[in-house]
């Protein structure tokens, strides 16, 4: 009997599933395939946890004829770090900088590392000013020198690691005790670090050089005004961006030792300065950059506590009472607790608010943008097209036809 049982069972399985099969084909060619599990560089065959990393460094000539392209530098280093932030799989993003003068200058170069805390890089890019030079080539050969061996490259042979050379003058070539571009970019080239150029102005002697250099260096030549010939649009939505940038500083608590929190005052030193010196323009773009999963290593940093709480990377009451931040070290647990949660929940809020802000101006930009022409000839569409062109070849995709702005 039981054998009987379990016969008309099979049968009765066997005969659903060829009934239910044309069924199960048609739904089956309605779906999409899995996508391959593939990490964030074309050799890579399995999934990769950690995100991609782009690893930036202008090398920009500070001399005196430089005045317009280094404003326009400092207005928009936000919009291309939200355009790095566009590709797919979201990169860990760090930022450096090298200026250059010349010998006899003020000074010949001064850098800036790589750093993810671009509020305390754009901090540096604040101070620049054009000054000095007027006399023809300038300190390139140490420029590209000091920024292929003198900043912190990650060691990975994946991250897309890039230089562009801006300025408007060759470099001396009759300093005996100089080392020369070829020889630096047969090391960058060794150390997987592109370089393009681009030219502010229109020098036909300069403009030999940076196409030599980019062609070389595996990277893009570009030439634009020694305006920058940045688009420079104010939007209706460029004040609100700014005060909600700097009430989601607000949001920030730091922990640690006396020495991490310290640093981490640095930190929020160079985004009160952002906020009383920048462009409400600039700080509008900083919000719309913070609020991409790139830019929040950007706004938070190390060591903040809401996020690591909630997060559930740490554990409030295995804190020491010294190593909280001082606002709620005599506070109670619950006060603590409450604290912390009620600034998760301003945060989310303010992210939201944000992020819907940054759609709506990115729109009304790119109207005004293509109602003018388009962007083709600014610098922001030449950095797009380099920054595109050599970041698939990491693995991450660009999809947007235009950059951030």
């Amino acid at each position: 009997m039981k054998s009987k049982i379990v016969a008309a069972a099979l049968f009765a399985f066997t005969a659903g599933g060829i009934a239910l099969y044309p069924a199960m084909k048609n739904m089956a060619a309605n779906v999409e395939p899995p996508a391959p599990a593939i990490g964030y560089w074309p050799e890579q065959t399995t999934a990769r946890l950690e995100p991609p990393k782009v690893e930036v460094v202008f090398a920009l000539d500070t001399t005196g004829s430089m005045g317009g392209l280094i404003q326009a530098a400092k207005e928009k280093i936000w919009s291309i770090a939200t355009t790095l932030a566009q590709a797919q799989p979201a990169p860990e993003i760090r930022m450096g900088l090298v200026a250059y003068r010349d010998r006899g200058d003020t000074y010949v170069t001064r850098l800036t590392d790589l750093s993810s805390d671009l509020d305390s890089v754009y901090a540096k890019l604040m101070e620049f000013r054009a000054e000095g030079g007027g006399d023809g080539p300038e300190s390139v050969n140490q420029a590209l020198a000091d920024a292929v061996d003198r900043i912190s490259w990650s060691s990975d042979p994946n991250a897309y690691k890039v230089i562009f050379l801006v300025g408007d003058a060759p470099p001396h070539m009759d300093y005996q005790d100089d080392v020369k571009y070829p020889q630096t970019l047969a090391t960058a080239k060794a150390r997987g670090i592109v370089v393009n150029t681009v030219l502010a102005g229109h020098s036909g002697v300069t403009r030999e050089v940076w196409q030599q250099i980019a062609q070389t260096g595996g990277g893009h030549y570009a030439q634009v005004a020694q305006s920058g010939d940045a688009v420079a649009i104010a939007t209706p939505y460029d004040e609100r961006l700014a005060k909600l940038s700097a009430e989601l500083d607000e949001t920030r608590l730091y922990y640690g030792s006396a020495e991490e929190k310290a640093k981490r005052e640095m930190k929020q030193t160079a985004a009160k300065k952002l906020h009383e010196e920048a462009s409400v323009a600039s700080r509008a773009r900083r919000a719309t950059f913070n609020a991409t999963k790139s830019g929040a290593a950007n706004l938070l940093g190390e060591g903040e506590l809401v996020e690591d709480v909630t997060s559930g990377r740490v554990d409030l009451d295995s804190l020491a009472p010294e190593a909280l931040p001082a606002p709620i070290q005599a506070m109670s647990p619950q006060e603590q607790k409450a604290v912390i949660a009620k600034s998760a929940e301003r945060r989310a809020a303010l992210n939201k608010t944000i992020k819907e802000l940054a759609e709506q101006r990115a729109l009304f930009l790119h109207d005004k943008v293509e109602a003018a022409g388009g962007a083709g000839a600014s610098l922001d569409q030449k950095l797009y097209d380099a920054i595109r062109d050599q970041g698939s070849k990491k693995g991450m995709r660009y999809e947007a036809e235009s950059p951030a702005y």
